[in-house]
This record gives C-alpha cells, structure tokens and sequence, in this order.
C-alpha cells in the first residue's frame, strides 16, 4: 500500500516552516531510519529459511572469512560493533543451530573462540549466495550509487569514532 504522501517530505515541510536550519537533517536523519527499516525486513526475510537473523549472519560470515574459522567473543564483538553480551547473545544462538561451537583458546585456556562448524560454512555460503541475489536489499541503486552512498555514510562513521582518519579510505582507489 502506498501512502498518498511522502510522510518524511511532509515533515520536512513543516521543520522549513518552524526551524528551516535543521530540516535537511531531520529529513536525512528520518530517511536513514526508515530505509534501515526496510533493508532490515527485506534481508531478514531473506535470511528466515536459514534460520538467521541479520546479526547472525554477520558474525557467521566473519567467522566464515577468518583464517583458523575461529575468533575470540571479544574481538568478534569488537569487528561487528556490538556490545559483549549482543556478541555472547549471536553466539549462543548460532551454537544451537550447530553452525558454531565454543572451544577454549589453545593460546589462552581462559579465553573462549567461537569456531565455525562444516554445517556453519555451508550456511554461510548459501546465504551470501541469496543476498547477493538481492543486492543485499539495495537493488534500487546502481553501484555508483551505492559506492557514494557509503562514501556518505563513512564520513559519520568515522566522525562518530568507527575509525581514525590513517584509515585509507577502500572507496578511494589506490590513491585514497
């Protein structure tokens, strides 16, 4: 069902009339959220048959890419961004579908890896392979598109802390 108006067009009209210097970025603020909405239902909904969530897949797929198929809790939350107990919460859940299991560190018996199962690589290829299939829910933009679109957003990542300006920015070319 589409609505007979653009609801974020309509409030941004009326932040012109009462506080013109911040309409724009209310209006981006309001699109950005309403878009994660829809990117998150749409790539959820892709991802149901196997059982994940989006978050899931994410920590999947990182252990899916690392070299030993192994990472500490720790660092897995530090690479997803997310708080310790979301990193334990994932992991938890991943582990009870048989797509990852805990083993202690060879390194360090105190400290505990989440290791990828035969099964876990398997899903984890699948379920790239359907995303991919819809662009990761991002199939209205072309890909220059989508390049300056994460342009745009790296620039309020890296503002909010995400990373340092030494970070080279992958964008950019070799130059950049």
């Amino acid at each position: 069902m589409t609505a007979p108006l653009d609801p974020i067009a309509e409030a941004r009209r009326q932040w012109l009339r009462r506080w013109p210097e911040h309409a724009e970025h209310m209006a981006a603020i309001t699109s950005v959220m309403r878009v994660q909405q829809i990117l998150l239902g749409e790539v959820e909904r892709a991802l149901k048959p196997y059982g994940l969530t989006f978050a899931s897949y994410e920590a999947l797929v990182l252990l899916h890419f690392s070299r030993a198929g192994r990472l500490p809790l720790g660092k897995m939350g530090e690479r997803l961004m997310v708080h310790p107990t979301s990193i334990t919460n994932t992991i938890d859940r991943l582990q009870a579908a048989g797509l990852v299991r805990r083993v202690p560190d060879p390194a360090d018996r105190r400290r505990v890896l989440a290791e990828i199962s035969e099964r876990g690589h398997k899903v984890a290829v699948e379920a790239t392979e359907v995303l991919n299939g819809i662009s990761f829910g991002l199939g209205a933009l072309s890909e220059q598109d989508a390049v300056r679109l994460s342009g745009l957003l790296r620039g309020i990542r890296r503002a909010a802390g995400d990373f340092g300006p030494e970070v080279a920015d992958p964008w950019a070319g070799p130059a950049g």
